[in-house]
């Protein structure tokens, strides 16, 4: 049975993708707004705001931040592109096959992993070009890297569940856009202390600043403490509950 679903799951990640090759516009659009965000706060805000000589420059600060607003807007795209498995009928053509039912939305899954990695890099990458330096060693890097597998999981699978119930394309997408902006009410772009109070309390309060502070000292070769843990621990809880409704709103929306 495992090596059943394993190899079905395989199969269709492998189609997912293929639609991903052929439209590589889909990556680089994920890209261009969180690297446009990133270079107008840098270029044109970065001079004003106090970051408390957390970071030697501004980029530094800024691309945590940058990092989850780049995946916030790439699984957009995974609610979009079930979506249209659901209204293609392509969901019913799978079901009268031999295949494990849940392989579908695991493909689409991983195809989101996948691509958020790609776009992500690219992020990086301009980051860099922009003076982006960091003290983080190979291990600092996995755990950057393992931090940022587990929040893309997380808002994944929160994305399947609008491409199941979704009744228009857009419906299926504009989901996101909350959580693209939930970084602007954290630690992401200036301290919490310059906040007023309940917005201070809320950004203190949410997954996002603990997540954007735990990276940002991998980054700056900083201790992190329990920060990283609690930002693990916010992701694997959202992550568990997600995965969880997923899949009882799939098992509904196929019975």
């Amino acid at each position: 049975m495992t090596r059943h679903f394993l190899g079905d799951t395989a199969v269709l990640t492998a189609r997912s993708l293929t639609h991903v090759v052929r439209s590589p516009d889909t990556i680089i659009t994920t890209a261009v707004t969180p690297i446009a965000i990133m270079l107008l706060f840098v270029y044109v805000f970065g001079g004003a705001i106090d970051t408390g000589g957390v970071t030697d420059s501004y980029v530094g600060y800024l691309l945590p931040g940058i990092l989850l607003i780049t995946v916030a807007s790439g699984i957009s795209y995974t609610a979009y592109r079930l979506f249209l498995d659901m209204q293609g009928g392509i969901v019913e053509r799978f079901r009268s096959m031999p295949i494990a039912r849940t392989s579908l939305l695991w493909a689409h899954v991983l195809t989101s992993l996948i691509a958020n990695l790609v776009s992500l890099a690219l992020v990086v990458v301009v980051a860099v070009i922009m003076g982006f330096r960091t003290a983080a060693d190979l291990g600092g890097w996995l755990a950057v890297l393992g931090i940022m597998t587990l929040f893309t999981l997380a808002l994944t699978w929160l994305a399947v569940i609008p491409g199941l119930t979704a009744s228009s394309v857009e419906g299926a997408s504009a989901f996101s856009y909350p959580l693209i902006f939930l970084p602007f009410v954290s630690s992401a772009f200036a301290p919490t202390e310059s906040m007023p109070g309940p917005v201070r309390w809320f950004a203190e309060n949410q997954p996002v600043t603990s997540i954007v502070d735990s990276i940002r000292a991998i980054f700056a070769g900083q201790p992190v403490g329990g920060e990283l843990a609690i930002a693990a621990a916010w992701c694997v809880g959202i992550l568990i509950v997600a995965f969880l409704l997923a899949m009882v709103t799939y098992r509904r929306k196929i019975a």
